[in-house]
């Protein structure tokens, strides 16, 4: 898998008669297969970049490239079915539909993928297992809490098999001690499925847990921290 590269990315927002710089310059590569954070005070950008990895906005300038496409040759239409194939989300208010039940929710988007009724429940099943709640497969998000949620959520995000899982501040609606059992599922999903996570956040806990961690401050790139520590992985073998 190759790492995601950032170059000379520039994104402004229009307020009133003002041109707002939200990210300047931005050079950046992501390395694969990592647990990746990219932090900062509120208003930094970092929320503006992980957007525009994520090819849900799209920069005024420069380039991003994941997984070996440069996302600006792509048309909508095209970056649509792009970010479906190749890229998970994880948002901090969950997202979840509220009149599906946890199976329906993480079976959605293999549905607009059209995958089979039957690999589809298989898929479903073997991802509610690995994140505790397979006996919760039937319940909507209403009967679920926050903790439950982000996990079904977390599910949801990894059912198409994306290289890229990006997240919005995932711990921000729960409590620390919640927070952390997210963070270390996430962390054991990235090792056992071998998937890239790149998060927005200043949650300390999710810092403590990051391979990479990326600091940004009034839309520039000020500083870069990697841990040394190895990484291990083992595989999730999920239904084809």
């Amino acid at each position: 898998m190759s790492a995601l590269q950032i170059k000379q990315l520039n994104k402004h927002y229009q307020l009133d008669a003002i041109r707002v710089p939200a990210l300047i310059d931005i050079n950046l590569d992501i390395q694969p297969q990592r647990f990746t954070v990219l932090s900062g005070p509120s208003g930094s950008g970092k929320t503006t970049l992980l957007n525009l990895i994520g090819c849900i906005d799209k920069p005024d300038s420069g380039e991003i490239i994941i997984a070996g496409q440069n996302t600006k040759a792509l048309s909508d239409d095209a970056l649509a079915d792009f970010r479906s194939r190749h890229i998970g989300f994880i948002f901090q208010n969950f997202n979840l539909l509220p009149v599906l039940n946890a199976f329906e929710n993480v079976e959605y988007p293999l549905i607009l993928a059209k995958m089979p009724a039957a690999q589809r429940k298989s898929r479903v099943m073997t991802l509610l297992d690995a994140v505790g709640l397979s006996d919760k497969a039937r319940n909507r998000p209403g009967q679920l809490s926050g903790g439950q949620r982000q996990r079904v959520a977390i599910a949801r995000a990894l059912a198409t098999e994306p290289q890229w899982v990006l997240a919005d501040e995932p711990t921000a609606n729960l409590d620390s001690q919640t927070g952390a059992a997210i963070i270390e599922l996430m962390r054991q999903m990235q090792r056992d499925l071998q998937v890239s996570f790149v998060f927005s956040s200043h949650d300390p806990q999710v810092l403590a847990a990051a391979d990479d961690a990326i600091f940004i401050r009034d839309g520039r790139l000020i500083s870069r921290a990697q841990s040394t520590a190895p990484t291990t992985t083992k595989t999730l073998e999920l239904a084809a």
